[in-house]
């Protein structure tokens, strides 16, 4: 596992089961209906149970590049942090959206004094986003969410499916710091 120190706040990087980390919340890459389909959402709403996606029914729509909190049901972090980002080449201003996706879903979990968040590559895989350019953003929006000082996040893990997308990011890191 790869970590940073970013003004106090822990950034990791690692391969995993999302849905097995002993995090306060995860990060749910969600659709704007916050209906959870497959990937990660697939394996929350499997690994979570229904009461996630009765919350998310409830609260009915989340605006793309942002972000909605419901509870973890049966899983191990007590909360889901539903963070639409864009489908690239659909939906408009892929990179001001993916930015805004992350960085409102870290401050949701700073507003609920969360001390910890996993989150996936947000809007890779099925919503197309390029690799490289979609690890670049999500760093940056880690970091400049670190440098405003949180006074609870304090651990922030992105949690990779694949040996490749693990490399992007280290890349993406390296680059960064």
């Amino acid at each position: 596992m790869l970590k940073i120190l970013v003004n106090g706040v822990t950034l990791g990087l690692i391969k995993g089961d999302i849905t097995e980390l002993d995090t306060d919340a995860i990060v749910n890459a969600a659709n704007t209906n916050l209906k959870l389909g497959s990937g990660v959402a697939g394996a929350i709403r499997t690994k979570g149970g229904e009461s996630i996606q009765k919350e998310c029914d409830a609260i009915g729509y989340c605006p793309l590049g942002s972000a909605v909190i419901t509870g973890g049901g049966d899983l191990r972090a007590k909360y889901v942090v539903h963070a639409v980002g864009p489908r690239y080449g659909i939906d408009p201003a892929p990179e001001k959206n993916l930015y805004g996706a992350v960085f409102t879903g870290l401050m949701t979990a700073e507003a609920k004094g969360l001390a910890s968040i996993a989150l996936p590559a947000v809007s890779m895989g099925i919503n197309g986003f390029p690799e490289d350019e979609a690890a670049e953003i999500i760093i940056k929006a880690i970091t400049d969410f670190a440098e405003n000082a949180p006074e609870n996040l304090k651990r922030i893990v992105i949690c990779l499916y694949s040996d490749k997308d693990l490399t992007i990011f280290e890349r993406a890191a390296a680059k960064k710091f």
